[in-house]
């Protein structure tokens, strides 16, 4: 009788630990349930440009003839990342894009906004009057990111907006699988001075207020597998007791085999 109780107990405790539990699957919840949840987003920093991003940068004038050369895009209806690569203008290795007329053009470090006002400047100051009607538009060339690890749809993405939340991210990818740890996914950001690895629990709707709940361009998104992974067990009670049915059945089977 004792034993039968053991084994019971046993495959209880078994069934209760190897499956993921609801809490660690539900994003951003209330984990304080006594007090009000306080959520104030951040206010996210201007993307400033680094090596290798890509600009796509409209001109526009009065005459549109005057500004044609500068519009390498002109008139281009698709936008695949190999005709972004091909016919946008990206940052070289010194912090510079190639432009027409203007020749090499620093925009390292500069927010997208710092490249309209230098753009216009030159052009204004050496080139059209303000009769002439400029009108610079620069934006990147789609937002690029990476993500990895237990996601449904891992690779690198392209979405074109200018404003993304790691949630957002996630969405894209698939989701986050069910054996994917939400408490500790890891987004790795490069600065000028190297690369900075953050994390941040998505399961807490405090994770709203976290520096890289917003993302920023050529960010890497890591989830790591939970645990019960690397038990090898299912991902529910139910996998999990099919689990221990056929581990039961097998060794039942052995015994009597040997029995015999």
């Amino acid at each position: 009788m004792n034993y039968r109780i053991l084994c019971i107990l046993f495959l209880s405790g078994y069934i209760l630990t190897s499956c993921v539990p609801t809490k660690d699957l539900v994003y951003l919840q209330n984990k304080n349930s006594n007090t009000q949840a306080t959520i104030n987003q951040i206010v996210a920093k201007p993307y400033r440009l680094q090596t290798a991003d890509i600009l796509s940068i409209n001109i526009k004038a009065i005459d549109p003839k005057l500004v044609e050369i500068f519009n390498i895009t002109a008139g281009q209806t698709s936008s695949s990342e190999q005709e972004l690569y091909l016919k946008g203008y990206v940052v070289d290795d010194h912090g510079n894009i190639r432009m027409p007329i203007l020749g090499e053009v620093n925009v390292l470090g500069f927010t997208l906004d710092e490249v309209r006002i230098k753009i216009e400047k030159e052009l204004l100051t050496d080139h059209f009057t303000d009769r002439a009607g400029i009108f610079v538009n620069v934006k990147l060339a789609g937002f690029r990111y990476a993500i990895n690890g237990e996601i449904n749809s891992p690779g690198t993405k392209t979405l074109y907006h200018d404003k993304i939340s790691i949630l957002e991210a996630v969405a894209n990818s698939g989701d986050i699988t069910i054996l994917g740890d939400r408490k500790d996914v890891k987004v790795i950001r490069q600065f000028p001075q190297g690369a900075e690895t953050f994390s941040i629990d998505l399961t807490d709707s405090k994770a709203v207020n976290n520096p890289c709940y917003y993302l920023q361009p050529n960010d890497y998104i890591y989830i790591k597998p939970l645990k019960q992974k690397s038990w090898g067990t299912g991902k529910t009670g139910i996998e999990s007791l099919g689990t221990i049915i056929t581990l039961l059945s097998l060794a039942t089977t052995t015994y009597l085999l040997i029995k015999k």
